[in-house]
């Protein structure tokens, strides 16, 4: 009965052992190996690099319109939001108070001018008696006196009148430059106050032709023109007009062309930014103050650069990385110091050779310190500038 029970179980040791092995098969084929990343050699060609920035466009010249002396508005002359040039009537205030004024500075002016031909004529007679001893010496120095005296009061009678007339003049507000104007602040019979920092409104002009940019920049970016100032490589916007170019929200090329004109002598210690402008031409007028735009800025000469996807990028809290395939198929994290996108690929300054592999694709099972299977693929070069 024992023998029987082993040839059984012998038996049964028979059937079951090749189940195991095909299991045991099964599982070896289906046990996880190198994880397949697609890999490819970075873009090297020559590239002349642009800096893109945000900004928004600002009048190169701004006039708030205020009165200069103060009354009632009597009219005004020109259409709100429409194009005016310098010198063109706008405004013109009660003028009735100021001719009277005029009038009456005139009026001073002649009867000074008669005390003066008066005391010119008592001046000349004691000169003539004095010559004859018929007058003292002091005598005739007092006529003399009375004569200074009234060509004093000549002068200044005279300062009144241009006064008053120059008072009468600034009753009519003109335009300073040209422009466009905004709209009209106060209203026909409104008293407004002129001469002073809080003199009324009226309206206010900008110019249009031509337009500027204001931005910001970075500290670095600053420093890196600098530098490449210094090297030669690239003028300072301060001594030299480099080329712009900008867009608006709701363009895709680069339509506007301009050139830096501005740079502050300062960064502003609570940003850490430097601030510079560009100058538009705008004849169009198609540009106005407050828009905004994005601009790119000439950074540095016609130089080799390597060249990535952003896809391939990437990001460790500051850190930016790029996992590199070595020649034992081991990923290693590369950080790289990157630069602007062009053609649509990101430069890459520093970090990175060209003839290294990097993962393009499959990134998420690309770990630093594991080996992989590398597929061959094909970094698509950007026709952009």
């Amino acid at each position: 009965m024992i023998r029987f029970s082993a040839w059984r179980l012998l038996a049964l040791a028979w059937l079951v052992l090749p189940i195991v092995l095909c299991t045991a098969a099964t599982a070896a084929d289906t046990a996880p190996g190198a994880p397949a990343v697609t890999v490819a050699k970075p873009v090297f060609r020559k590239i002349t690099e642009w800096d893109e920035y945000t900004g928004r466009f600002v009048a190169k010249r701004r006039v708030e319109v205020r009165a200069r002396v103060s009354g009632y508005l009597e009219s005004v002359h020109f259409d709100e939001g429409q194009a005016v040039t310098a010198g063109k009537l706008l405004f013109v205030i009660d003028q009735r108070p100021f001719q009277a004024e005029v009038a009456r500075a005139r009026a001073e002016l002649d009867r000074a001018q008669t005390q003066l031909r008066v005391a010119q004529l008592e001046f000349e007679r004691g000169e003539r008696l004095q010559s004859s001893r018929a007058m003292s010496k002091e005598s005739a120095e007092e006529r003399r006196a009375r004569r200074d005296a009234a060509q004093a009061e000549v002068d200044a009678a005279r300062a009144r009148l241009r006064a008053a007339e120059l008072d009468l003049g600034f009753t009519e507000v003109r335009a300073p430059m040209d422009g466009v104007a905004s709209d009209i602040r106060v209203d026909v019979g409104n008293l407004i106050s002129g001469g002073s920092a809080d003199s009324t409104l009226l309206t206010t002009i900008v110019s249009l032709d031509p337009i500027e940019l204001e931005f910001e920049g970075s500290e670095t970016e600053f420093l890196r023109y600098t530098r490449l100032d210094t090297a030669g490589t690239r003028p300072s916007s301060r001594d030299a007009a480099n080329p712009v170019e900008a867009r608006l929200i709701d363009e895709e090329d680069w339509l506007h062309k301009g050139v830096m004109t501005f740079v502050d002598n300062e960064l502003d210690p609570d940003t850490g930014t430097m601030r510079g402008r560009a100058t538009f031409p705008n004849a169009d007028h198609v540009l106005l103050p407050g828009m905004f735009a994005r601009m790119r800025l000439y950074g540095a000469g016609e130089y080799e650069a390597v060249l990535i996807p952003d896809a391939a990028i990437v990001a460790d809290q500051a850190l930016k990385l790029v996992m590199v395939v070595g020649e034992d198929d081991v990923i290693e994290a590369r950080v790289v110091e990157l630069g602007p996108v062009v053609g649509g690929l990101r430069v890459v300054r520093s970090g990175l050779a060209p003839d290294e592999r990097i993962v393009i694709a499959g990134l998420m099972r690309a770990r630093p310190g594991q080996r992989v299977t590398p597929e061959e693929g094909e970094i698509a070069a950007g026709t952009g500038d």
